[in-house]
């Protein structure tokens, strides 16, 4: 398969596939990269992920805490054990997403905090 260099926006490093294990990324940037499929068991503290591919990444037992994901495909993506904590998500489609087992204290969405639209939702059910 041929890509005009014009038209592939990921003609840097090729990282996609690649296995992070046991990694300490903490404060990494990941900018323009496409790291689709790649498998993360490592502390992504405070990284950065702007314009990158994570179509069908495998994020599992990791530290994302206070990471920033901008720009981002996520479709197919599995996020499992991990510290989310102070997470800030931004410019991401999160259609056919399921979350379970979730501490969402504190969580806002568009400014509102998620724990208020679940009292909502149960409030309207009654």
């Amino acid at each position: 398969m041929t890509h005009d260099d014009d038209s592939n926006p990921f003609d840097g490093p090729q990282m996609q596939d690649a296995h992070y294990i046991r990694a300490d990324m903490s404060g990494s940037n990941f900018d323009g990269v496409n790291l689709s499929a790649a498998k993360f068991f490592a502390v992504l503290e405070k990284a950065t992920f702007r314009d990158t591919n994570l179509r069908a990444a495998d994020f599992d037992d990791v530290n994302l805490s206070e990471a920033r994901f901008n720009n981002i495909n996520l479709s197919g993506t599995s996020i499992t054990y991990a510290n989310m904590s102070g997470l800030t998500i931004s410019g991401v489609t999160l259609a056919e997403t399921h979350i379970t087992d979730a501490d969402l204290r504190g969580m806002r969405i568009n400014g509102i905090l998620v724990t208020d639209l679940f009292a909502a939702y149960e409030n309207a059910q009654s």
